[in-house]
């Protein structure tokens, strides 16, 4: 089945409409057109079968208890991010974007789990959010027994654990397939043509490492940010039980609510592109120091550089009439070449002092 096929099948909705889904043929299984798209979709049952979500269904108790059985004994702390109860499982900034309305510990994962159970019948636990553990030094018993087979990726697994929580839309540059093991997750999306519209925080001072829109979706303030009523209107969500999953492309926006006293999710992240590429957000930022201080003329002078080398290249038009061995950088990327340019980057940093 190809990715218009499953498109056809589930189109999408309209303003606030539904991800498009896909009820799986064999649990466990990603078919290849899913791995290769470019538009998210719920993979219904798709890990329906592991033996945590078949604990996650018999109770809250019983996924703990799973979950306690794969510890590693001598795997180092996790790191759990807590609030208080009044943040509603809003981990987020300060009011003045100075600081974080949460603090984070290193704590034993088996004393997250322990106390997350203590929590489970109280009406205003404290907010506690274990984010992107990696499963194999944490949980490695887990994963022998819980797994996706993605065929010509090699991603990384990792667990997410904690009580009511709402995570700030973000996007991520890997591809990302999310399955909910205990719990339920509410998943809204929002395609990365959005940016101008999610009032997109800090850059460099953000609360889990990516920037996050300052809009929360559940009360949007749309005095102070008009522009998100557009961004609405390209929003697709979907609610996810346990055994269920969703594929997130790369920089997609998701905001991610985990809706009941305890919640367990596993993604698997995977890159299409080579192991030796730069991430693309190092490029932003030193495109930021380099550029957005030109004049507006000198700008678009290098917005054309930038598509003639960069997003619009081609070998024959940028550099056919150079023989192949003096094309340097502008011949066809790969390992060596990216090392060249990196190394000529380093040096002219170091040069400048910084």
């Amino acid at each position: 089945m190809d990715e218009q096929a499953i498109h056809r099948r589930h189109p999408a909705g309209p303003a606030g409409g539904t991800i498009p889904e896909l009820e799986v043929a064999a649990p466990g299984m990603v078919p290849e057109a899913v791995l290769q798209g470019s538009r998210p979709l719920v993979l219904r049952g798709l890990v329906a079968h592991w033996p945590a979500v078949a604990a996650a269904r018999e109770s809250p108790e019983a996924a703990i208890a799973y979950l306690r059985g794969c510890e590693r004994a001598d795997a180092p702390p996790a790191v759990a991010t807590v609030g208080p109860p009044d943040i509603e499982g809003r981990f987020f900034y300060d009011e003045d974007l100075a600081g974080f309305n949460f603090r984070r510990e290193e704590v034993p994962l088996g004393v997250v789990l322990a106390t997350l159970r203590k929590y489970l019948a109280h009406e205003r636990p404290p907010a506690i959010y274990v984010a992107s553990t990696t499963l194999d030094t944490w949980l490695p018993r887990f994963r022998a027994a819980n797994d996706l087979a993605l065929p010509g990726a090699e991603p990384l697994a990792s667990i997410w654990i904690g009580n009511r929580s709402r995570i700030a839309a973000h996007q991520d540059l890997p591809e990302n397939i999310a399955c909910v093991v205990a719990g339920r997750r509410r998943v809204t999306l929002f395609p990365p043509q959005q940016l101008r519209n999610l009032y997109v925080g800090p850059l460099e001072f953000t609360p889990a490492g990516q920037p996050v829109s300052l809009v929360d979706p559940a009360a949007p303030d749309l005095q102070r940010f008009p522009r998100f009523a557009e961004a609405l209107r390209h929003a697709m969500s979907a609610e996810l039980g346990p055994g269920d999953a969703v594929f997130i492309p790369s920089m997609w926006w998701h905001h991610m609510e985990g809706l009941e006293g305890f919640n367990v999710l596993v993604n698997y992240w995977w890159r299409r592109a080579p192991a030796w590429m730069d991430n693309p957000v190092d490029a932003l930022m030193l495109a930021i120091a380099s550029l957005r201080g030109l004049p507006p003329e000198q700008r678009a002078l290098w917005r054309d550089a930038f598509e003639h080398y960069v997003f619009g290249y081609d070998e024959g038009q940028v550099a056919g009439h150079l023989p192949p061995a003096a094309r340097g950088v502008l011949g066809p990327l790969d390992e060596a070449r990216a090392r060249r340019i990196r190394a000529k980057l380093v040096q002219r940093l170091q040069q400048r002092g910084t």
